[in-house]
């Protein structure tokens, strides 16, 4: 068998464990198990250690990113003093595959003298940690599913399918929404693209160009140079948005007036009723709008369709919204 077979066979082998485990977790334990968790005053403490102990912290990330509160505390350091991070509010996901782990049995009595719930995920119902469990959630599968018997693959894949399913499950219960999954990430591209707003990345003040279109191309192409983003809005009498003059209109109209450009007015060589934004617009629908049309400013109005800012492609560029 080569070395391709091998990948695939593997990748068959721990989807077949998951829909195994699908079909054989009793659905009135999943019901404990969520009940427990829907309720819980505090906080999801997800324990483990080796692999399974891996497999608990991201579990416990997927939760903590998703709207529910959860830490993960690893057995061992939890019997040398991080038992304080639980109080009585608490529910406990411990997850090992032997459930047997004698750093994870140790800490068992503090939970159950304190009456905090345990939720296993475990693939032995006759362990110490499924007989002491409130909750056990069956994630046994049979042994020629692991490398030698004793490799966890399959196994630590399971795990971290029924964890990432109950924290779904959590998700739904909480209506949590994709603007909710944005604050947990505001550093990242999602939340980027969801949380900026066009207010927070235009041009605004002494940093816009504009210009009345009555004004000559002269003074036009001053106010693209000193302001430096290749581009000008144009307004009417009124103070309203009337006109966009571009580099590329620059060349269009140079091209077509020759040397007389200079002695134009910009009304008479702008861009008319240009696409334009309002500053509380999200920063990703700028994005799309640039995409679409396939330039690479916008004039940003308020209300009154008065210029208030410019949004260039490369602001967006360089907060990460693309």
């Amino acid at each position: 068998m080569n070395s391709s077979d091998i990948v695939k066979n593997e990748l068959k082998l721990e989807a077949s464990a998951i829909l195994k485990v699908a079909e054989q977790l009793d659905s009135k334990a999943i019901e404990q198990a969520y009940e427990l968790l829907c309720n819980c005053k505090g906080k999801v403490v997800l324990t483990g250690i080796g692999k399974t102990g891996i497999i608990a912290r991201k579990i416990s990330a997927t939760l903590a990113s998703t709207g529910t509160t959860s830490i993960f505390l690893h057995a061992a350091e939890g019997i040398h003093g991080d038992l304080g991070m639980i109080n009585p509010e608490d529910v406990v996901i411990a997850v090992s595959n032997s459930g047997n782990s004698s750093e994870l049995i140790s800490i068992i009595p503090f939970l159950k003298f304190n009456h905090v719930p345990i939720i296993a995920l475990t693939g032995s119902l006759t362990s110490q940690l499924a007989k002491s469990a409130d909750v056990v959630l069956d994630c046994s599968i049979p042994a020629e599913y692991e490398p030698l018997g004793l490799v966890p693959t399959s196994s630590t894949t399971v795990a971290l399918a029924v964890g990432d399913a109950l924290a779904i499950a959590l998700l739904r219960h909480n209506n949590f929404q994709l603007q909710d999954y944005a604050r947990f990430h505001p550093g990242g591209t999602i939340g980027k693209k969801l949380l900026l707003r066009v207010s927070d990345l235009m041009h605004s003040d002494e940093e816009l160009p504009i210009v009345i279109d009555t004004a000559t191309m002269s003074e036009a192409i001053m106010e693209m140079t000193s302001k430096k983003l290749g581009c000008t809005a144009v307004i009417d009498i009124t103070n309203k948005l009337s006109g966009m003059i571009t580099d590329g209109d620059l060349r269009r109209q140079l091209h077509i007036k020759g040397n007389e450009l200079l002695s134009y007015s910009a009304g008479a060589c702008m861009t008319a009723n240009p696409k334009h934004l309002h500053p509380e617009e999200l920063a990703v629908d700028a994005l799309n709008l640039m995409e679409r049309h396939k330039i690479t400013m916008l004039p940003v109005v308020n209300d009154l369709l008065e210029p208030v800012g410019m949004l260039h492609m490369h602001d967006l560029i360089k907060a990460g919204v693309i």
